[in-house]
């Protein structure tokens, strides 16, 4: 993977967030630079979707800040997208396929005009890169799980962001469609887009990943996965929770770790 700039596309400082005053994230600090894809890996209870959340205004920090190609969030929202854990999600809402991914759409048009010609053709454009073309007149609920990823991908790219945020997009997906996915991530950031992924399957962190933020509830170690996926760190990140790393060449062979964050 190439990365396009060492520009910093998002900057995290000293952000530290707390649950009812018991902090769950502190002191985390790190930039991105843009063009890559980036894995937040770390063990269970260790923060990765508090951060995610916390960086797109979901949750409020308690100290720190974020900035987006150098500003708040709130200055470069339409610039932003954002695919939650498919969990949180109502699937029982009764909303076609199509018109799932045109609400990706609204930060286009309004949310008080109507999308047009031009907005549904983006819409089936990224429904057919998704591999999803012929549900796009099914009700959403009527999908398996890892179709309903997928929708979910194709309103994101509706969105037409430079900057991707995505909590766990492989939960619950099959092998076919994991490798699709990770597959269009990696086209997209070799036009310039920087995907964020909240990941928790380490064997195949190393390969989908070209950027680590190794995480703890603090920050372990940010980097290029080459430097920051090692056995050393990785230990430190998950300590008596993992229980042997070996290193066999360049691959980082898995032989105990918790399962997923819940």
């Amino acid at each position: 993977m190439i990365i396009h700039t060492q520009e910093p596309i998002l900057e995290v400082h000293d952000l530290t967030v707390s649950y009812s005053r018991k902090p769950v994230l502190w002191g985390i600090d790190f930039t991105l630079p843009s063009g890559c894809i980036a894995g937040i890996v770390g063990p269970n209870g260790a923060g990765k979707s508090t951060l995610l959340k916390t960086i797109m205004g979901l949750i409020p920090p308690s100290s720190g800040f974020v900035k987006l190609f150098g500003h708040p969030l709130e200055e470069v929202r339409n610039r932003v997208s954002y695919v939650p854990q498919r969990e949180s999600v109502d699937w029982d809402f009764p909303v076609s396929v199509l018109d799932v991914v045109l609400m990706g759409r609204y930060g286009k048009v309004g949310l008080l005009r109507n999308t047009g010609t031009r907005d549904r053709s983006i819409a089936l454009d990224c429904l057919d890169k998704v591999g999803m073309s012929p549900f796009a007149k099914r009700q959403i609920s009527q999908l398996s799980g890892g179709q309903q990823q997928r929708v979910f991908l194709a309103r994101a790219l509706a969105q037409e962001a430079d900057i991707y945020f995505m909590d766990e997009p492989f939960a619950g997906v099959d092998a076919a469609t994991e490798q699709a996915i990770i597959g269009l991530l990696r086209e997209m950031a070799g036009t310039g887009k920087t995907i964020v992924v909240v990941h928790h399957d380490l064997q195949s962190a190393r390969t989908y990943f070209d950027w680590i933020i190794l995480l703890n509830m603090h920050l372990v170690a940010a980097g290029p996965t080459e430097q920051v996926f090692t056995e050393e760190m990785v230990q430190q990140a998950y300590g008596g929770r993992l229980s042997l790393l070996s290193q066999v060449g360049d691959v980082m062979e898995k032989r105990a770790f918790p399962s997923r964050e819940s």
